[in-house]
């Protein structure tokens, strides 16, 4: 029997405090457990301590997750909840993403208060954004525009752009509605034209390797279909380095009990760019993206990832 709180580690931010309350909630009504049940534990991490770099300078993605990941190997957390795109395809020795839950709208969100559309933006108009992978299409759509470092919390990126600070930016679409501020958005992207970042709009949760008892209580939240789409989509990652120092998107979406998965990997000038798709058996979803990385990995050729060194 439980006799004392689930413990939850997540990031400050107002929406890591989101994704940790909607994890709870989940929780709470799968098992029929009192709010009290479960302690939501906050946690500062490099990642959102240090805003003024690209994350490819100060070590990728596991900034967001190192502090959180050693109080679980620590078993001071028994959980922990993440945006997972925020994930680095291999997790510390003893540590497991055990439940994904429903996906949320996976697409790209466009903010301008100058231009109706990413493909109506003034030319040489500057577009704020931190990821790589924006960055990259951006330049492969309008190779017009320029391009500058937004890094910070929802919040901090918004008040740039109110200020002047850039003509637009790009935000995912699922962070916004889980804030609560989906009708801020300008444009929402057209997947098939600006492919979003494996994982993208999908809240995973972590634990310890050998704890049964939190695999027995995060099964019931498990979302079978995000789980097997994310699969997919961190295999194809892992295949082709998936830092942040790398352009890559991919998607993958279920169609009865087939998986189908698009990929793009991308120079950071957005000018030479290479495209898969693949489908195949939903319990195969892991080696169809692994299989998607290794030919695209084959077709771009060792020159093309020179440029992401």
């Amino acid at each position: 029997m439980q006799t004392k709180a689930y413990r939850i580690g997540t990031r400050g931010s107002p929406l890591a405090l989101a994704q940790a309350h909607e994890a709870r909630d989940r929780l709470m009504a799968a098992h029929g457990l009192p709010e009290d049940a479960f302690e939501i534990v906050v946690l500062s991490t490099r990642g959102d301590r240090v805003i003024d770099r690209p994350l490819s300078e100060i070590g990728g993605k596991g900034l967001f997750t190192a502090e959180i990941e050693t109080q679980l190997l620590s078993g001071e957390l028994d959980l922990a909840v993440h945006s997972s795109k925020d994930m680095a395809t291999r997790l510390p020795e003893g540590l497991e993403i055990m439940a994904y839950l429903p996906r949320e709208d996976v697409r790209d969100a466009f903010l301008s208060p100058v231009a109706p559309d990413l493909a109506d933006l003034p030319e040489g108009a500057m577009v704020g954004t931190a990821s790589l992978r924006r960055q990259a299409l951006v330049r492969k759509l309008r190779p017009d525009l320029r391009v500058k470092i937004f890094r910070g919390q929802v919040d901090t990126r918004l008040r740039k752009l109110a200020e002047g600070d850039a003509d637009a930016t790009l935000l995912a679409y699922a962070g916004l509605k889980r804030l609560g501020k989906p009708e801020i958005v300008t444009a929402i992207l057209d997947p098939s034209v600006f492919p979003p970042a494996p994982a993208q709009g999908a809240i995973c949760i972590e634990a310890r390797s050998g704890n049964d008892r939190a695999r027995e209580l995060l099964a019931a939240v498990n979302h079978g279909p995000t789980y097997a789409a994310v699969e997919c989509e961190r295999a194809f990652l892992a295949v082709l380095d998936g830092s942040c120092r790398t352009p890559i998107a991919g998607y993958a979406c279920l169609d009865g009990g087939r998986i189908r998965f698009s990929g793009m990997i991308l120079t950071p000038d957005g000018q030479t760019h290479h495209s898969i798709a693949d489908d195949g058996d939903v319990g195969d979803a892991g080696a169809i993206g692994l299989r998607a990385g290794h030919t695209l990995r084959d077709m771009a050729g060792t020159g093309f990832f020179e440029s992401w060194s």
